[in-house]
């Protein structure tokens, strides 16, 4: 979604969108970019799996299912995977692990990703990290899954971080004039977790005084914390 455009200064965000599963639009910029291409590369992937990784709250599991929405994966969960690996079909063999990561029960998730790729499926696993630093003891499971290939999610840009913010007031019915998303973008820690917490605190502390989404006020909400 773009953000509002108000009086005075305006804030431009020149995002692409991509649609997913009845919700909002998901968001593309250069730290996501890659991302999107590997899933829009899907089905030439040069690997059975794909691991998708990236912070808390940066658009994992949206892009997952948009993925799922296009290839007809089925999810599995960590405590489904022995089940999941012994009902891969040809008919439909692909599978989302969301979240994969130190998943346990290797047995079963070593067979998942071999019944997956005989099948001729993939296999997409999002996680914060690389399977690289999981703690793996299956040495076969190990060496595959860090042979999948990895694309990661990046800490967000400004045009990113500013629609995040805009977005995230918006689902709480709070329309922000653009001078107080420019406030936020120059001072806030730049990432996903800081932009939810500090709009978690604004609405809060917005509420209790019954405030207006101003530059004084948010200056004030900064100041008090």
């Amino acid at each position: 979604m773009r953000p509002p455009q108000g009086e005075g200064r305006q804030l431009s965000f020149d995002l692409g969108h991509r649609p997913a599963l009845g919700r909002d639009d998901f968001l593309i910029s250069p730290c996501n970019r890659e991302a999107v291409d590997w899933i829009d590369l899907w089905p030439g992937w040069p690997s059975p799996a794909l691991v998708l990784c990236g912070p808390a709250g940066s658009g994992k599991s949206h892009l997952a299912a948009v993925w799922r929405d296009r290839s007809g994966a089925l999810p599995v969960t960590r405590d489904g995977l022995a089940d999941a690996a012994g009902q891969v079909a040809k008919a439909a063999p692909h599978r989302l692990i969301d979240p994969a990561d130190a998943p346990g029960q290797e047995e079963a998730l070593l067979h998942l990703y071999n019944n997956v790729a005989e099948a001729g499926g993939t296999l997409l696993l999002t996680a914060e990290a690389a399977p690289a630093r999981w703690s793996i003891a299956l040495p076969d499971l190990a060496s595959r899954l860090r042979a999948a290939p990895v694309v990661t999610i990046g800490q967000p840009d400004d045009s990113l971080l500013g629609a995040v913010l805009v977005k995230m007031f918006a689902d709480r019915q709070l329309r922000v004039p653009p001078d107080v998303i420019a406030f936020l973008l120059v001072r806030m820690e730049r990432s996903f977790a800081a932009a939810r917490s500090l709009v978690e605190r604004i609405d809060a502390r917005a509420l209790a005084e019954k405030r207006a989404l101003t530059v004084p006020f948010v200056r004030s909400v900064f100041e008090r914390d």
